[in-house]
């Protein structure tokens, strides 16, 4: 039980360490993000509710301000999403995530294309009616297919493929590919800007990656007319944000875990030294037959101590078969990352047989220092 736990939550972990790591990647250690809401570490849903109260959504007209005002970007667009059904010919896909994208989304977002290409200045300007769409589309659409130059049907509205990003896989059970990308300037056409959008920016270089967040918080402060002891009404984080969050949620699950498995160590180390001291008593006299033959006391320790280490060693390698299932069966039931790292695998095969071996001393000595005359005479 204690190796399966173990296993189990460095699984989750190292799961959601390639998560993030992935999130972080997408956003690269010099992007960062302006939304209207974001909490940030631990959630209080008093805070939330009263940001929901104070923070308005975000503006082209306070997107352009940036954009002309920032020294230390070198990129900076908007995203604005819904989910949306998307047609090709008799072919429906619900839940594709529809968002409208600035040219330089490829450079934001680090998503390649994979054939084709993205979206240009042009096209948003003008409000082409043109998509940039991920590879779950392409596979449902088009297998088999050259998919650029194919007009699929975004809620009832044709447009015409141009490009198709580079495989992602899924995250966290949910699929990463299944996007479609149109000019944010067509999107704001058809839904309007009026629910908001997300400001995507990336520092001249990582040197300057806090300055670059201090500048579009100055900046947009500034915008919004707000003092000096007033709070933001709007929310930057990036790609340290997050590894900050899920550094502090990770010592709280190690502390935890270190609790429980050291419970479930001990119980297990003392069933283990019963279960000893039984088989010692079990075979009295074949440890008498054992030392009256000329085995030397070290020759006994040695002999039940390695069975500690076997016996627990074996319950360490059945926890790990039971983790690995478990980790299958949460990967593919549940949006929970598990991977299992061979380290886990050693470490707690490891630790169960180093339990074995403590647990295994009083019984093994105790077997070892037996009168080999009273060992002979012992009887069931």
């Amino acid at each position: 039980m204690a190796t399966t736990t173990l296993i189990a939550v460095v699984s989750v972990i190292n799961g959601m360490d390639l998560y993030i790591a992935t999130q972080v990647s997408n956003m690269g250690s010099d992007g960062f993000r302006v939304v209207r809401l974001a909490m940030i570490g631990s959630f209080d849903a008093k805070k939330y509710l009263e940001m929901q109260r104070r923070n308005p959504q975000l503006t082209l007209e306070e997107y352009e301000f940036i954009r002309e005002h920032a020294k230390l970007l070198r990129e900076i667009g908007i995203s604005a999403g819904r989910s949306v059904p998307v047609r090709y010919g008799a072919t429906l896909l619900e839940g594709v995530q529809l968002q409208g994208v600035t040219a330089n989304m490829g450079i934001l977002s680090n998503i390649q294309a994979e054939i084709g290409r993205h979206i240009t200045d042009i096209e948003d300007t003008h409000r082409a009616t043109v998509a940039f769409i991920g590879s779950d589309l392409r596979e449902k659409f088009f297998e088999g297919l050259d998919p650029i130059g194919k007009v699929i049907s975004i809620e009832g509205r044709p447009f015409r493929v141009i490009g198709v990003a580079k495989k992602q896989g899924s995250l966290m059970g949910q699929s990463r590919d299944n996007f479609v990308w149109i000019p944010v300037q067509t999107y704001f056409k058809m839904y309007g800007a009026r629910r908001g959008f997300t400001i995507l920016a990336k520092a001249i270089d990582q040197e300057h990656f806090h300055q670059a967040q201090d500048e579009v918080r100055a900046l947009l402060r500034a915008y919004r007319g707000l003092g000096p002891k007033e709070e933001d009404n709007f929310a930057i984080f990036g790609s340290d944000s997050l590894v900050e969050v899920w550094d502090q949620l990770t010592q709280v699950i190690s502390a935890t875990a270190i609790a429980v498995v050291s419970v479930f160590m001990v119980v297990g180390g003392v069933v283990i030294m019963n279960i000893m001291l039984a088989v010692v008593t079990e075979r009295t006299h074949e440890i008498g037959i054992r030392k009256s033959v000329g085995a030397r006391q070290s020759d006994i320790l040695n002999q039940f101590l390695v069975e500690s280490v076997v016996l627990s060693g074996t319950g360490g390698a059945i926890g790990v078969l039971a983790a690995w299932v478990v980790a299958i069966l949460v990967r593919n039931l549940t949006p929970v990352p598990m991977a299992m790292p061979l380290n886990a695998v050693v470490i707690g095969v490891g630790l169960s047989a180093a339990v074995g071996l403590f647990f295994g001393i009083y019984p093994a000595r105790r077997a070892a220092q037996m009168d080999p005359i009273a060992a002979l005479r012992f009887e069931k």
